[in-house]
C-alpha cells in the first residue's frame, strides 16, 4: 500500500461531515441520504477509514454492519475523487478484511455496481445461490 496513506478502524477519526458530503453528493447508493441517517448509520457499524499520513486529511470511508458472530454487511465504501488511483481502495480493503478475520464470520457480504475486480482480490465472489437471497424494499429504495 501507498505508505502516504494509513488505515485506521477508529471512529473517533471519522470525518462524519466530510463522509454525509460524500455519500449524500457523489455516492449512486445513498444520493441524498440525511445527515441524521448517516450518523446514525455510523453509530451502528465498524467504522473504517484512510488518511492521509501528512495532512491527516481523511481520503476513504467504509463501514460494516455485523452481529459480530454469523454475518456482516460491508457498505458505503467510497474513495474520494481526488485521491482515487493510490490503491487507497486496496489499502481500505485489505484493512477491514484483516479486521473482520478473527471474528471467523462465515459470510460478508456486499452490493456493488462497478468495483467486482477489486473486491474478487480480497476473496469476495458472486453469491453461489443468489435464488435464497430475498430484499424488501422501500418505495423509493
Amino acid at each position: 500500500m501507498n505508505s502516504r496513506f494509513r488505515f485506521s478502524t477508529s471512529s473517533h477519526e471519522i470525518d462524519r461531515a466530510l463522509v454525509h458530503s460524500w455519500l449524500s453528493e457523489e455516492s449512486y447508493w445513498a444520493k441524498g441520504r440525511t445527515r441524521q441517517a448517516q450518523d446514525a448509520a455510523i453509530d451502528a457499524s465498524r467504522n473504517y477509514g484512510m488518511f492521509e499520513v501528512e495532512s491527516g486529511a481523511q481520503v476513504a470511508y467504509a463501514r460494516v454492519i455485523t452481529d459480530g458472530v454469523t454475518f456482516a454487511w460491508l457498505c458505503d465504501v467510497f474513495v474520494a475523487t481526488h485521491a482515487r488511483g493510490n490503491s487507497i481502495g486496496k489499502g481500505l480493503i485489505a484493512g477491514v478484511v484483516a479486521d473482520l478475520e478473527p471474528l471467523g464470520l462465515p459470510r460478508v457480504l456486499l452490493a456493488t455496481a462497478d468495483a467486482h475486480g477489486l473486491y474478487a482480490k480480497y476473496g469476495f465472489a458472486p453469491l453461489p445461490a443468489p435464488d435464497r437471497f430475498l430484499a424488501r424494499l422501500q418505495p423509493g429504495a
